[in-house]
């Protein structure tokens, strides 16, 4: 079945770095395209950055993210990652990578990162 497992969430500092990583298993990852959406306490869950299953890998990115975020994949190793930099107290958030396939929406169980001084 599908398996999305999220990494690499920590507390930083405002102005510091992180990069998630989403790996996955039971499909063929190259074929989806690959979300990142994030839950602040209190909010709605909110699209952060998708990159296509295209081979130009088109990327896309919330405007809250925009410059400050870079989405990849590493088809081989059927891996997502999400760099972030100049992280700011807005950031925090629990980090979830999802595809849709088949009608349905996967999720891994997220990564929480916290920005705080």
């Amino acid at each position: 079945q599908v398996q999305l497992v999220e990494s690499g969430g920590g507390l930083v500092q405002p102005g510091g770095s992180l990069t998630l990583s989403c790996a996955a298993s039971g499909f063929a990852f190259d074929q989806y395209a690959l979300n990142w959406y994030r839950r602040a306490p209190g909010s709605e869950r909110e699209w952060v950055a998708t990159v296509s299953s295209a081979s130009d890998g088109a990327v896309a990115y919330a405007v809250s993210v925009k410059g400050r975020f870079t989405i990849s994949r590493d088809n081989p190793k059927k891996t997502s990652y999400l760099r972030m930099n100049s992280l700011k107290v807005e950031d925090t958030a629990a980090y979830y990578c999802n595809i849709y396939r088949a009608g349905t929406d996967h999720w891994g169980q997220g990564t929480q990162v916290t920005v705080s001084s």
